[in-house]
């Protein structure tokens, strides 16, 4: 890293800490406390091809991450279901939804692959990705589009689902998920839903609202929610997510961010050094969208810089997988680079016991924050 970057006040600073600075949307600073309140820095990426599956993968790890990371794209059955479910069990298990759409084109069209098409990923994705290489008008156009959806949904009537957990998920996955997702009313009332056996699977809480609102829904930075009954030190962060302080923390506003890709995992690829610093560029100048970078480091390295940086290629064992993606460890990505989130596909993903193996990546993604903070406020005394 850059001597600046080295010296850059985030790395020694909790999440906590950085959520509470005025240079941040609504949807970076709820992120960061979430963090914080949950005690993870772990994304999974869930690269399955059926709904099914997706879902039992958040239902799997869902307890152990911040951001669940999806490719819609490649879901062979991608539905009102897949939306139905994710935004269930993400509001359940605390987590946000992160479409690795890695938007690329002119701005009509990707407003268009934002909105519409068979996937409307404006609708349950808080948060999506893109490339610069057309140009910056990227960013405004998605802005743009984010903006009209969050308009959209002040005067709109949405049916809101509820349900309590299902308790047979991870056997019984085409059953439960077919059955329990596809509920839909037009008024409030209280379901019971039955397995084909007759057994009681669930309670499902069924409520329309019309919103006739001028004021967006999405908190503006001086009303972010409060968690100051938790910690702020990071030396009470361990790991085990507190449930009272996750209760406190609230749902995430609805609003809507973008992460630029301004570095990449896989060999020889051909992000240049010019081109990332045209990534940083342009996300200072869009503050109230950018929340922050796909990278391999951080990118903060003036004073009021305050992005989050997520990490891909993340496994216990550095080393590549034969087809270009090189992986590096926790401690060497958080704690050596400086990043914010690890991104964990294939060593959760491909585990015989997921729940696990997402523990034990939670657990090295934390211990590697910590003990970076520790390290440079002790260096600093």
């Amino acid at each position: 890293m850059p001597a600046a970057t080295l010296r850059h006040p985030t790395l020694s600073q909790t999440y906590y800490e950085r959520a509470d600075q005025p240079n941040l949307s609504p949807l970076a600073s709820y992120l960061l406390r979430l963090i914080h309140v949950k005690r993870t820095n772990l994304c999974v990426s869930a690269d399955v091809t059926t709904t099914n599956e997706l879902l039992k993968i958040a239902e799997e790890v869902g307890d152990h991450i911040c951001v669940l990371k999806t490719h819609a794209d490649i879901i062979s059955d991608f539905g009102e279901k897949t939306i139905r479910g994710l935004n269930e069990v993400s509001r359940r298990k605390k987590f946000l939804v992160f479409e690795d759409r890695k938007f690329g084109d002119i701005g009509n069209t990707v407003q268009q692959q934002y909105v519409g098409g068979p996937l409307t990923i404006v609708r349950w994705a808080p948060i999506v990705n893109a490339h610069i290489f057309p140009g910056p008008a990227i960013i405004s156009a998605l802005s743009q589009a984010a903006q009209k959806a969050i308009t959209a949904y002040n005067t709109s009537v949405h049916t809101d689902i509820r349900a309590s957990p299902t308790a047979s998920v991870a056997d019984d996955a085409d059953d439960n998920y077919e059955d329990h997702y596809e509920q839909g009313a037009d008024s409030d009332e209280e379901e019971t839903e039955f397995d084909r056996k007759g057994r009681k699977q669930s309670v499902v809480s069924v409520s329309t609202t019309i919103s006739m609102r001028s004021e967006a829904l999405s908190p503006q930075p001086h009303t972010r929610p409060s968690i100051s009954r938790v910690s702020s030190g990071a030396e009470d962060e361990d790991e085990g997510d507190d449930p009272e302080a996750l209760d406190h923390l609230g749902p995430p506003p609805y609003f809507r961010s973008l992460l630029l890709l301004a570095q990449m995992s896989s060999a020889n690829n051909f992000f240049s050094p010019e081109y990332t610093a045209a990534c940083v560029k342009h996300a200072r100048e869009n503050r109230d969208f950018v929340m922050g970078f796909i990278a391999q480091q951080t990118l903060n390295e003036k004073a009021d810089d305050n992005f989050i940086t997520m990490t891909p290629g993340v496994q216990l064992q550095s080393g590549g997988d034969g087809l270009g993606q090189q992986y590096n460890t926790p401690q060497k990505v958080v704690g050596e680079m400086g990043t914010d989130i690890i991104i964990v596909g294939r060593g959760i993903i491909a585990a015989q016991d997921r729940k696990a193996a997402a523990l034990e990546y939670r657990k090295q993604g934390w211990n590697a924050y910590r003990e970076r903070v520790r390290s440079l406020r002790s260096q600093r005394r």
